[in-house]
């Protein structure tokens, strides 16, 4: 073909495009227009992928929620449709080109990630509802692959792990900006504090829960950056606007697990071993044991609620377990699923059905002034109880092996890692996991993308340092296989 052909064809596609595009919007139908939009992002994905996987990474915090723009849909725009085409990108790259290597394959955290995705589709088949069981499928897959599988190799680099750290945190802070923007119009009331991340954010729970898992991130950016006084002092004015944001977000567990975050720091600084907390955690929880009736006795005085603005008071209420009605609703959606695993102990009623499916086994005794028989008041407020409710006994023993095997990989590698960046930024993320896990008690939120994208991320980011920093006996058979 000459290359007048060519162009003419290329001037006539274009001509085409043109007059259809017109025609359309004359008669008030706007959808061709984000073709060029959609072209691009697909010549990104093919020929930038790095581009594009942190631009979905900066898109996440200020992605919406197509529930929220149309009344339908739960999607988020427009990260999980990019994830999506992403996920078949590497998915075919793999199968055909072997682009992810099998040291990821065959990690151990990626087995049991494997593990979990298999019994999740074991138990979508036996679902409820199977429609709702495989999007919650295919949703968990669009997250775990590229982030899991392409963040493992991408992040082997230190530079590329902080890009997509400062992306996320650069885009959260709009967020948060406009968040404490709204909330200062509002006088920083405790009521409008649960809308105002509105429409980034569902509520204030799981604005709560990014803010708080990020937080260790920003200090690890600050203490990464010595000598850079630009970078230096960006990060210190993120440390200022997340811990602000954390603070008027009025979610106490955040507040508690950024605690429980800064404890365990101390803990891995001053090089604290086990055997030496064992005994005050032994001593602690015999005299829970021995002083329990007094201490429920104690709870149930508590009559201090949520709603209130003093922190100190709101921290109190967390024990509240009579009046308090955000409290009272978790023990019901807790006891709801208990119920649930008691009627289906080994598939559970599927994956991503528990809205839908709890309500008749709301107990009458349980029920509160927020609770709802129409599935559209949440999940099972866990990371833990969720699965044992949807995907039975086996679900919920393949997330605590999860978490357990995150953490043991996270730290015994930082522990025989040099000092550096990466070792510096292992040690944070670290801390960010852990507030999210622990908080993973009271809530869940990895069917978000503001959540699932830096979760799974700092994931990869343990793989790929655990595969570049292998234990003695590895590294030993590594450099007798070298010297022969």
């Amino acid at each position: 073909m000459t290359l007048n052909i060519r162009s003419a064809i290329v001037y006539s596609l274009v001509v085409l495009f043109v007059l259809i595009n017109g025609l359309l919007f004359l008669k008030g139908v706007y959808v061709l227009l984000l073709a060029p939009i959609a072209l691009l992002l697909i010549y990104t994905a093919l020929f930038y992928f790095e581009a594009m996987f942190l631009f979905v990474v900066f898109c996440a915090p200020l992605s919406l929620n197509l529930e929220a723009l149309i009344g339908n849909g739960g999607l988020y725009l427009p990260t999980e449709p990019l994830l999506f085409g992403m996920t078949l990108l590497i998915f075919y790259k793999s199968i055909l080109k072997g682009v992810v290597p099998f040291k990821v394959f065959l990690h151990p955290i990626t087995l049991i990630l494997g593990l979990q995705v298999f019994w999740i589709l074991v138990t979508s088949l036996t679902s409820e509802m199977p429609i709702v069981s495989f999007k919650f499928l295919l949703s968990r897959l669009w997250f775990l692959i590229p982030m899991i599988l392409f963040g493992a190799m991408f992040f082997e680099k230190e530079k590329n792990y902080r890009n997509f750290l400062s992306a996320f945190l650069a885009s959260l802070a709009v967020v948060v900006g406009y968040t404490l923007i709204q909330h200062a119009a509002n006088g920083f009331s405790e009521e409008s504090g649960h809308w105002v991340m509105s429409p980034f954010f569902k509520d204030h729970t799981s604005y709560g829960a990014v803010l708080a898992l990020m937080f260790p991130i920003t200090f690890g950016l600050y203490s990464i950056n010595k000598g850079n006084i630009l970078p230096r002092f960006l990060s210190l004015c993120l440390i200022g606007l997340i811990g602000a944001g954390i603070v008027f977000s009025y979610t106490r567990a955040a507040w508690v697990t950024v605690f429980g975050a800064f404890m365990l720091y101390l803990i891995i600084v001053f090089k604290i071993k086990f055997q030496y907390l064992l005994v005050p955690i032994l001593i602690a929880s015999l005299f829970v044991y021995m002083k329990i009736d007094q201490i429920t006795m104690e709870m149930e005085r508590n009559k201090v609620e949520h709603t209130t603005e003093d922190l100190q008071e709101r921290l109190q209420s967390a024990t509240n377990i009579t009046t308090d009605a955000s409290n009272l609703e978790r023990l019901n959606r807790w006891n709801s699923a208990m119920e649930m695993y008691k009627r289906r102990p080994l598939f559970g009623w599927g994956p991503g059905t528990y809205a839908f499916v709890y309500a008749p086994f709301q107990a009458d005794d349980d029920l509160t002034i927020i609770s709802t028989n129409f599935g559209d008041g949440g999940n099972a407020h866990s990371e833990y109880l969720g699965p044992l409710s949807e995907q039975g006994f086996p679900g919920m023993i393949l997330m605590i092996v999860l978490v357990i095997a995150i953490f043991y990989f996270g730290f015994t590698t930082y522990a025989r890692m040099e000092n550096g960046n990466q070792k510096t930024l292992l040690l944070y993320s670290l801390l960010g996991l852990a507030t999210y896990f622990v908080h993973g008690i009271l809530n869940n939120y990895l069917d978000i993308d503001k959540a699932a994208i830096p979760v799974w991320g700092m994931t990869a980011f343990i793989i790929a340092m655990n595969i570049q920093n292998p234990g003695e006996a590895k590294r030993n058979r590594i450099l007798s296989k070298m010297t022969r």
